[in-house]
Formats: structure tokens, sequence, C-alpha cells
């Protein structure tokens, strides 16, 4: 076909390949304005595909926890209602033209918890007043000296810039104050720049104080009475639900080991225990200066948290150790495995259910005598694992001596003894969620709750010393037999 002919067709050409002993292929080549359109609906699907991946990953954001959503309408709320002062004359001719500090101090100070508000809110305050009232002091004081104010203005302005800055590396300090040591450079360095060419600066510090002062209470106001979110309470959360994941966790781990198959989801669970220190420092850091609100009253123990949680993490690690040694190279031989499968599952099982009666026991902000149960049984269980290591060798000699040496059984040792130190650091656990019931005045639990603890107490008496244990399959002698007796 000539190049004419092609042109005529619109720069479409047909090419028809017949191979010898092929089938006939017909190939189509598009002109430059197809290629062109293909290519812009590629970027448009890819576009479209890009846009819903996003709002998908949002929506998941906002199922997942939807306070999360309600705080951003809580922003919105705050900020609407600081906006009246801009807009209405009488309010805005009240505060002047300060009034966008108020706005700015909302955006500034309002965080996710009330905690985070309100250290938010208090350092600001501190930190403005006294930097103001400092400010115009030096102030007052340089323009007695004459021409030796700017002097005096930059020289006050370098120490107490440097001093401040030199505060931030001391601990207590960065933990608390770090954000008011911030807002005190910056206040302190506006006023007394600004102040050397303001005639009215009282005046002037006078309308920025009220507006921040506005900033400030609708702020908290917004985030104490609207859907609040305490930062004692997602800490006392997060401290039920480790927990909770490091029971699951050690019995998984356990399961896997002696089952031999791939891990299972909730041998994992010991991670969020050993990655959560920085959530719990932060958060008891906030909560310490929440108003007493529900069940955590003035001065709650927040500080007991951190400890509870520094004795989970040290059960964690064994946990961990526990977790590698299902995927471990060497490996015991199953019949040794077996051996120790039952006393070592029951060890697992007793220090699981003494992490969820610590759990349940700061859920409910009860202390109840289960959790002493549920140590004493796990206890039992430690103490009968021992004895099954120790009668381990003496039993593969009776049974398997031609077959299995005490090499071979190393790995199934190190299993048994590393559940015997989780179980030593459990307790370590128990004892922590003991001074934080004793601290946190935790409810002691009556009635059914006793009834309970005496039927596990009975059951553990039982289970110890089973020779008191009354035999009851025995029949009673009937008459007739007693009659034929005599």
């Amino acid at each position: 076909m000539d190049a004419a002919a092609r042109e005529a067709q619109g720069g479409l050409e047909w090419r028809v390949t017949v191979p010898e002993g092929a089938s006939v292929a017909v190939e189509h080549e598009a002109g430059a304005a197809a290629r062109a359109w293909a290519w812009a609906l590629a970027r448009v699907a890819a576009a479209w595909s890009a846009v819903a991946g996003f709002a998908g990953k949002v929506w998941r954001i906002g199922a997942d926890d939807p306070r999360r959503a309600v705080h951003g309408l809580k922003v919105g709320l705050a900020l609407a209602l600081v906006s009246v002062f801009y807009y209405t004359r009488p309010l805005y001719d009240g505060v002047g033209g300060a009034a966008m500090w108020a706005i700015m101090t909302v955006v500034v100070v309002f965080e996710y918890t009330v905690g985070g508000s309100v250290y938010k809110c208090f350092n600001r305050a501190v930190a403005t007043a006294s930097a103001g009232v400092l400010a115009l002091g030096v102030h007052w004081v340089a323009g007695k000296t004459g021409g030796f104010e700017p002097y005096i203005l930059t020289g006050s302005l370098f120490l107490l810039a440097a001093a401040a800055t030199f505060s931030r590396f001391i601990p207590t300090v960065k933990a608390r104050f770090d954000y008011g040591v911030t807002i005190f450079i910056l206040t302190y360095s506006l006023v007394a720049v600004s102040g050397y060419r303001v005639d009215e600066l009282a005046a002037l510090a006078q309308q920025r104080l009220s507006t921040i002062a506005i900033g400030i209470f609708m702020c908290l106001a917004v985030a104490v009475f609207v859907c609040p979110v305490w930062a004692g309470q997602e800490l006392h959360l997060l401290t039920t639900r480790n927990m909770d994941k490091l029971a699951d966790a050690l019995e998984g781990c356990v399961e896997d080991y002696f089952a031999g198959g791939p891990a299972q989801a909730k041998s994992g669970g010991y991670r969020c225990v050993l990655n959560s220190k920085a959530s719990e420092d932060a958060q008891a850091n906030l909560a310490r200066w929440e108003p007493p609100h529900g069940r955590f009253g003035f001065r709650h123990p927040y500080a007991q948290y951190g400890k509870v949680g520094a004795s989970m993490r040290a059960c964690a690690y064994c946990v961990e150790a526990l977790g590698s040694c299902a995927g471990a190279e060497a490996q015991a031989p199953e019949h040794a495995k077996r051996l120790l499968r039952g006393a070592c599952a029951r060890v697992a099982a007793r220090c699981a259910r003494v992490l969820r009666e610590a759990s349940r026991s700061v859920a409910t902000m009860t202390a109840s005598r289960a959790l002493d149960f549920a140590a004493a049984d796990m206890d039992t269980a430690v103490h009968e694992l021992q004895g099954d290591m120790r009668s381990l060798p003496s039993t593969l000699a009776a049974e398997l001596a031609a077959e299995t040496s005490l090499m071979d059984t190393m790995p199934v040792f190190t299993v048994a003894s590393l559940l015997v130190e989780i179980s030593a650091r459990v307790e370590g656990v128990v004892d922590a969620v003991d001074e934080l019931a004793t601290l946190a005045s935790f409810k002691q639990v009556d009635g059914d709750d006793d009834d309970d603890g005496k039927k596990g107490e009975a059951e553990m008496t039982m289970k110890v010393h089973p020779l008191n244990e009354p035999d009851t399959d025995v029949e009673a002698p009937s008459p007739e037999n007693q009659a034929a007796k005599a």
C-alpha cells in the first residue's frame, strides 16, 4: 500500500504475515492520536487508582479510631468560636487588632488529649505572662538610661535566650516545660525588640495577653467538654492491652515450638510491649496535667504505670527469646519434646492466666484474690516442670539410650529454662500491679468474686494434694452385703 492510500485511511496500516506452516496473524499499528489517547487513559486510570487508594487509607484510619475524626471537628469548632472575636465589631473593638493571636493560640495549643492541651495551655500562659512582665521591666529600666537602651535590651535578650535554651537540656525541664521555654524565648524577643519602636508597649502587651487567654479558654472548653480524650485513660488501656497481648504471645510461642509449624499471628504480640515505652512515657507525662476525671482522682499514680510497663518488657524479652527457639535450626528430637510438652504447656498457660488476671485487675481497678491464686497455681506448674527436667535424663537413659544423647535434648531444656525465667518475671509484673493497686486504692471485691477465689483455692489444693480428695468411684456397701457378711 502506497503513502497516498495510507493517508486516505487516516494513518492506519494493516499487515498480514503468513509464514510457512503458520496461521494468519493480523497486526494493527495505531497512529499518533490513538497512542496519545491510550497514554492519557492510562494516566487517568493510574491517578484514579492512587486517589482511591488514598481515600481507602483515610477511611481505614478514621474507622479504626473515630476519635481522630472527632478531634478534627473539635479543632474546627474551637477556631470557629474564636473567630467570632475577629468578625464581630464590638468584640473586635474590645481586643483591638490583636484578635488574631487568639486564633494562633488555638492552632498551636490544641492537642489530641486533654492532658496535651492542658500542658501546652499552661506552658503558654505562664511563659507569655512571665516573659511579658520581664520584658516590660527591662524596657522600663533601659528607658531610664537614655542612650544605652538598645545595648541593655540586646544584652538582656542575649543572656535570657542563652540561659533559657540551656535549661532545655535539663531532663525535668525538657519533660514538663520544654514548650514553655520556647514560648518564653519567643515572647521576650518580640516584646523586647518591638518595644523599642512602640510608645504604648503596656497596652499592646495587655491586648496580646487577653487574646491569648481567650484562645486558651476556648481550647480548654472544647477539649474538656466535647468528647474528651484523656491521656490517663489511654495509658490505662495501653497497659491492659499489652498484658493481654503478652499472654497471647507466650502461649503462641510455646504452641509454635512444640507444633513445629509456621508462626501464629498471636505469637508476635510481644513486639507491641517492647515498642510501647515511648508512648507510655509520653502519656504518663501528659496525664499528670489532667484534672481529676472518672476513676482517676487527684494525684493518681501515673508513674507506676511506667514500672508496670518496665516489668512487662522484662518479661517480653524472654518471650522474644522463646519465640526464636521455634525457628532455630538446632531442634530437639520429637520424642524428647514429647516428654516436656505437657509441663511446658501448663507453665505457659498458668503464666498467661496470671497476666490476664493482672490485666483484669488493672482494667476494672479492683484487687481480687484470684490473682494470688493464679500466681500460686503458676508456681505449682513451675515446680512440676522442674521435676520433669530433673527426671528427663534418666527417662531418656532408660527408654532411648541408644538413640538420643543428652546434647540432643539441650534445645528443649533451653525452652523449659526460659519458661521458668518467664514465670519469675511474671511475678515481677504481679508485684508492680499490686503496688499500683495500693497506690491507686483499687476497690476490694467481695461476694461472688470471693466465692470464685475460694473455689480456685480449693481446686489448687486438690491439684497439689490429690490424696486428700475422697474416692467417689467406690460403691458404698449395700445393706444386703452387710447382712451377708454378718
